[in-house]
């Protein structure tokens, strides 16, 4: 029985299971449904998979995609890497929203309101993966409408890009921010 001090370890030094050579390693990817689409043919019904993906930092970029494939963990991985190159920037200010807005997609309707500090993310599931993501620590929401996971995931988006910071609007309306406050 031989001791190998390098066993376990790359040849470059790393261990097996250390991902520092993946570059966006640090982003929260979570998977908020899986749903199981049949087509009817001749022979019977044909069985695939499309994911609903969420990505973020968690430090205010987050995004979403839907991937569909044959296989489970093909659809999962091709909604993340689609997640992965649709991401957008979402103003976070003292750690929630900087003002109540409702983001819309088909008949779901989202309402996020900022809370104070120690409140936590009040929120469903998808809209609390999207939520968690974008790096969001206390916030309040309400999901209108549908409740479709598909839906309010978009939906959330749609809310989340339309914010502006008190900044953005004072430099669109050539104000200073004391006068808008």
């Amino acid at each position: 029985m031989s001791t190998n001090p390098q066993k376990g370890k790359k040849r470059d030094g790393r261990k097996k299971n250390d991902r520092s050579d993946k570059k966006e390693s640090d982003l929260i990817e979570d998977v908020v449904k899986i749903y199981r689409v049949s087509k009817v043919v001749k022979g019977g019904r044909r069985f695939s998979f499309s994911a609903v993906a969420v990505v973020g930092d968690g430090k205010g970029k987050v995004g979403a995609a839907t991937g569909k494939a044959s296989e489970v963990p093909d659809a999962i991985r091709k909604a993340i890497e689609k997640a992965r190159k649709n991401m957008i920037d979402v103003p976070i200010v003292n750690t929630t929203v900087p003002h109540e807005i409702i983001g819309k997609s088909d008949s779901a309707r989202i309402m996020f309101k900022p809370a104070s500090l120690g409140t936590g993310i009040v929120a469903g599931g998808p809209v609390r993966s999207v939520l968690e993501a974008a790096g969001y620590k206390n916030i309040l929401t309400k999901c209108l409408g549908s409740n479709n996971a598909t839906n309010v995931v978009w939906a959330a988006l749609d809310g989340l890009k339309s914010l502006k910071t008190v900044e953005e609007i004072a430099e669109r309306r050539g104000l200073e921010v004391a006068d808008i406050l």
